[in-house]
């Protein structure tokens, strides 16, 4: 028998119109980014406008999972919320509210990250045991719900994928409450580093500083006590971009002029980028990752050939299946259609 795997998109919810019948039968599950935590509750009054389309979707799929992600970078309220038993309680209720109102079918959390105030959130060293009771919290809420309505609410979580994240949880515990750990493997360079290197690798090459890739953070989160049925690796559908990188080694792991910021998107990148305008592709077979150079342009990004090797790597190991971020920005389908190829072996 062909096992199933997870195949969970992320969706701004502007972008659910844009959905195709194609491009729901290659998915299991479908996140729409964000919903926002304010006075330790949930709010999704930004994201009624686009019920209709999830209506829509609920109701011509009915097998299509969709889940609130709730959070995101710079999204605060998380660690307010867990911090007090009231507030836990406040946030879960809002949870079984959301499940009540809208279609709905379960939960993701994307806390960025509990015991660190990144991008201007609150946080605190209580985080950690803080996350555990708040995912207890809401585990007991929808259990609730799905006694009463016959069926399961999934709560799943996005994770960081380094081992900071780890060290600001309590993993062995979060991993027997989640339906499945999302993991973020992409952006693991680029904001922060000056060296360039790939931001969504599977494996770490020769040369690379800074050790992670998306088998090293597989590793860690199964040695933190999180079964490999649970873990949900991830893919981008956008690039990261260094500029000012020496003419060296097709600029791989040379100093750039400044940090990696965000680069094109894959949709952009097979118009403008790969192979046109001077960029040249190469394909690192020990990271099992593509880049772009141009002489002075580097770019990390993911193709079909990395996303081959994804899933291959999904299939072998035993883990739940591929995340991406995000929908919007491969209007090509080629990643997606990669994914369904390659889960499907």
């Amino acid at each position: 028998m062909t096992r199933s795997y997870i195949t969970a998109g992320y969706a701004s919810a502007a972008s659910l119109r844009d959905l195709t019948l194609e491009d729901v039968r290659k998915l299991s599950h479908l996140n729409v980014a964000f919903g926002h935590v304010r006075d330790d509750e949930i709010r999704t009054e930004h994201l009624r406008p686009h019920m209709n389309e999830l209506n829509r979707l609920k109701q011509d799929h009915p097998e299509l999972t969709v889940l609130l992600s709730v959070g995101g970078w710079s999204a605060g309220g998380f660690s307010e919320a867990a911090s007090t038993e009231a507030g836990r309680g406040k946030m879960a209720e809002s949870a079984v509210r959301v499940l009540h109102e809208l279609p709905f079918d379960g939960i993701d959390l994307d806390w960025e990250y509990p015991c660190y105030a990144e991008a201007g959130i609150e946080a605190s060293p209580s985080d950690k045991t803080n996350f555990t009771l708040l995912l207890r919290a809401m585990r007991t809420a929808l259990d609730r719900k799905g006694q009463e309505d016959g069926r399961h609410y999934p709560l799943t979580i996005a994770a960081g994928a380094d081992q900071y994240y780890i060290d600001g949880t309590e993993m062995d515990k979060v991993g027997k409450l989640v339906d499945f750990v999302q993991l973020m493997t992409y952006d693991m360079r680029g904001g922060f580093q000056v060296l360039t290197g790939h931001h969504t690798n599977l494996y770490t090459p020769t040369g690379d500083l800074f050790r992670i890739s998306t088998d090293a953070s597989v590793r860690m989160f199964v040695q933190a006590g999180v079964p490999g049925s649970k873990i949900v690796i991830g893919a981008a559908f956008y690039s990261r971009m260094w500029k000012q990188v020496p003419d060296r080694n097709n600029g791989l792991h040379q100093m750039a002029g400044g940090s990696g910021g965000y680069g094109p998107d894959y949709t952009s990148l097979a118009a403008e980028y790969i192979g046109r305008n001077g960029f040249v592709r190469h394909w690192d077979d020990e990271a099992r990752a593509p880049y772009l150079f141009d002489g002075s342009t580097f770019i990390s990004y993911e193709d079909e050939e990395s996303i081959r090797h994804k899933c291959d790597y999904v299939r072998y190991n035993g883990l739940a299946g591929i995340m991406f971020w995000e929908y919007g920005c491969d209007r090509t389908r080629r990643l997606l259609d990669a994914i369904d190829k390659g889960l499907k072996g």
